[in-house]
């Protein structure tokens, strides 16, 4: 047992050994998508029973002209819907198109991770930080290195503290800087990831259940994303320095634990360093690829009737292929170089161990399939979605207070859930489809659920890194807790929920586009 576990326990640290308490209480994601299955199977054929219906105008895709129509909600639990039940359990999976883009991000993500090209890149960028842009470049870092998934955790976070203490500043304020950047802004990136993959396609099917023509792309996004990391960059660095690093003070080197390690890596080694250059050749090849398949008039990626590169183009519709191809390219040539992956068995080899590790993924996202087809099937989030429009449009509150709201929603229960797939499979059917009703585009909702799902991963201890993040603050100040890491966490967590609040509700007000 720790220190901080034998002193007396503060009142917050009371405080959230219960929401830890009932937070464990919460079941596996599968099991909730379980329950869920069951509810909607029941809930429906009561409803059902009772004719429930609605009715509506909708714009008929084949005429391009308004009709009124009615939709009855069916039920799951009479001979239709058994039969739809037991015939549609394969198909339901496999017209799940997120296990596919997830699958393809990680073959890439995975061998650039396998190879060491994350972690060489993220000890390069803080060796060669100028001391007075040591804190903003550490944040920019940490959230975009989200995009390699667990790697900012597990490099970014304990690098941070070594490089504040090689620069004689606090490294518990490098540790709370790097773990405000990796949990508090994990939904948003300057580039695509896996994770908007899975994302837009939750968006899309929700989105179908109003207009089955409305879909967004993978960067429907990405300009809010690049505007906001650049936001959440300033307001971690500020935090950091105004706020975290003076209550912290100076650091006291006989705090530390035992045998913790506190020099930090001054420089990359030759082979790491000419790993990075082959990745750096390798990309430039690349480039060089896609732009004789996208620059010139006529080009195979362009849209072949218009000639147009963005919008619905074969470039836009299969990015998650550039993607792929960059963390692949880029990986495999770092590891020639650095002498890691070599061999093409070595980087089947990458990809196979990154695969491996999505089984319990793939199995999540069976049961998801299977919840996201049984709620079309009834009409439910049709039916929902339309009847508190209706009642949300009479009180006239407006769409902007509602978004505001749905963002307040979403961050009170990532306290308690914090799986940000888990959460956006159940909140999409609903939220997307009544939005929708009242003029709101779904590239705001998505957004809109990016910025509530993100700044509480910092302060619950729910979150699967918390643990870590107070095992790395152990390491310098061994009487830290989980009260020490959360009173160092709550700045970060209020400024940021706040600041990105306003800018999303700025930003909508404003009639900004959200992406691509």
């Amino acid at each position: 047992m720790s220190n901080a576990d034998a002193a007396p326990r503060s009142t917050m640290q009371r405080l959230l050994d219960g929401v830890e308490r009932v937070g464990n209480m919460v079941p596996h994601p599968v099991v909730i998508f379980l329950i869920l299955i069951a509810v909607v199977m029941v809930l429906s054929t009561l409803l059902s029973l009772f004719g429930v219906a609605v009715t509506h105008e909708r714009i008929n895709p084949q005429t391009d002209t308004v009709e009124t129509t009615t939709t009855a909600l069916r039920g799951l639990l009479n001979i239709e819907g058994i039969r739809f039940i037991y015939s549609s359990l394969v198909p339901n999976f496999m017209s799940f198109t997120a296990v596919g883009l997830m699958i393809c991000a990680m073959i890439g993500a995975g061998v650039a991770e396998e190879s060491g090209l994350v972690t060489a890149l993220i000890h390069k960028l803080v060796i060669v930080s100028p001391r007075w842009a040591l804190t903003y470049i550490l944040a920019f870092v940490g959230i975009v290195a989200s995009v390699a998934a667990d790697a900012g955790y597990l490099v970014l976070i304990p690098l941070a503290g070594v490089a504040y203490l090689a620069v004689d500043r606090h490294p518990l304020a490098g540790l709370a800087l790097g773990f405000a950047a990796v949990a508090g802004a994990f939904t948003v990136n300057m580039l695509i990831k896996p994770l908007d993959a899975v994302l837009v396609e939750f968006t899309n099917d929700a989105a179908a259940l109003v207009n089955p023509d409305a879909t967004i792309g993978l960067a429907s996004n990405i300009w809010f994303s690049i505007v906001s990391v650049l936001v959440l960059t300033c307001i971690i660095a500020v935090i950091t320095d105004r706020v975290v690093g003076p209550r912290l003070g100076t650091y006291d080197p006989s705090e530390a634990s035992e045998g913790a390690a506190t020099e930090p890596k001054t420089m990359l080694s030759d082979e790491e360093t000419r790993g990075l250059k082959f990745a750096g050749y390798g990309l430039l090849g690349l480039v060089a690829v896609f732009l004789l398949l996208t620059v010139p008039p006529g080009a195979p990626l362009r849209d072949p009737t218009t000639g147009d590169l963005i919008g619905n183009s074969p470039f836009m519709n299969g990015l998650i292929a550039l993607i792929m191809l960059i963390f692949l390219t880029a990986g495999w040539c770092y590891g020639i170089g650095a002498g890691t992956l070599r061999t093409l068995p070595e980087v089947i080899a990458a990809i196979e161990k990154s695969v491996k590790g999505l089984g319990g993924t793939i199995f999540l996202f069976f049961v998801l399939s299977q919840f996201v087809a049984y709620f079309t099937y009834t009409n439910m989030g049709t039916v929902l979605a339309l009847g508190l429009s209706g009642v949300l449009q009479s009180a006239n509150i407006g769409a902007l207070p509602l978004l505001v709201g749905f963002i307040v929603v979403v961050a009170i229960i990532d306290l308690l859930l914090t799986g940000a797939i888990a959460k956006w499979a159940i909140f999409a059917p609903v939220f997307v489809p009544l939005l929708m009703n009242l003029g709101v585009e779904p590239e705001a909702v998505l957004a809109a659920y990016r910025v509530g799902d993100s700044p509480m991963n910092a302060i619950t201890p729910l979150n699967a890194y918390f643990a870590l993040m107070v095992g790395f603050a152990q390491k310098y100040n061994r009487n830290a807790g989980v009260g020490t890491v959360v009173s160092m966490m709550l700045p970060y967590v209020v400024w940021m929920f706040v600041l990105w609040t306003a800018l999303f509700a700025v930003w909508k007000a404003l009639g900004l586009p959200w992406g691509i």
